[in-house]
C-alpha cells in the first residue's frame, strides 16, 4: 500500500512546491494563514470570560469583597459605567497560559465545596474554550455568605430614587 503527499515534488530538486510550480520557501507569505502573526488576549478579557461563567453557578450570590462590591455598585449607577462584569476576578495571562483568582460570595445553605468545584469547572471550560489558554489553576476566596434576611446592597440601591 503506498501513502499519497499533500504537496508535490520538482523532480531533479527534492524541493517541495506548490500548484504554480514555485518552491514552497519562494511562496508568498510564508506558511499556513493561520501561523501568520501572533494573537494576544488580554487580561481583561479572560476576567470578563470567568466573571460571567462563575455567576452563572447556582449558589454564587456576587463576585468580589465587601469594597468591590460598594464600588461597583456606584459604578454601575454612573452613566456609561455598565456592569462589572470582572468584579472579584483577578487573572495572570501568560503566551499559552493562565491562572486565576476570584472572590465570590456564597448563598446561604449551599455547600461552599460544591460550589467551589462547580465554579472551577465552568470557570476553566469556558476559559479554555473561548481563549484557547490552558487553565493552570483557579482559586476560589469566599469572602461572604448571603444570609436570607440580609437586604442585597445591589437591590437597595435600585429601590432609592436616582437624582438627574
Amino acid at each position: 500500500m503506498s501513502e499519497t503527499s499533500t504537496s508535490n515534488r520538482s523532480e531533479g530538486t527534492g524541493q517541495d512546491t506548490d500548484a504554480a510550480g514555485k518552491p514552497e520557501s519562494q511562496r508568498r507569505g510564508g506558511g499556513a494563514p493561520a501561523s501568520r502573526g501572533r494573537t494576544t488576549i488580554a487580561d481583561g478579557v479572560v476576567e470578563k470570560i470567568a466573571g460571567l461563567a462563575a455567576r452563572d453557578v447556582v449558589g454564587v450570590h456576587a463576585m468580589g469583597g465587601g469594597m468591590a462590591r460598594t464600588f461597583g455598585a456606584v459604578r454601575d449607577r454612573v452613566p456609561g459605567g455598565g456592569k462589572a462584569v470582572a468584579r472579584g476576578v483577578k487573572a495572570e495571562v501568560g503566551e499559552v497560559q493562565t491562572a486565576l483568582d476570584l472572590e465570590i460570595v456564597i448563598e446561604y445553605g449551599v455547600s461552599i465545596a460544591d460550589v467551589a468545584r462547580t465554579v472551577r469547572e465552568n470557570v476553566i471550560s469556558a476559559v479554555e474554550r473561548m481563549t484557547g489558554l490552558e487553565v493552570v489553576e483557579v482559586n476560589i476566596a469566599v469572602s461572604d455568605v448571603k444570609l436570607p434576611d440580609e437586604e442585597d446592597d445591589e437591590d437597595e440601591d435600585q429601590d432609592r430614587p436616582r437624582l438627574q
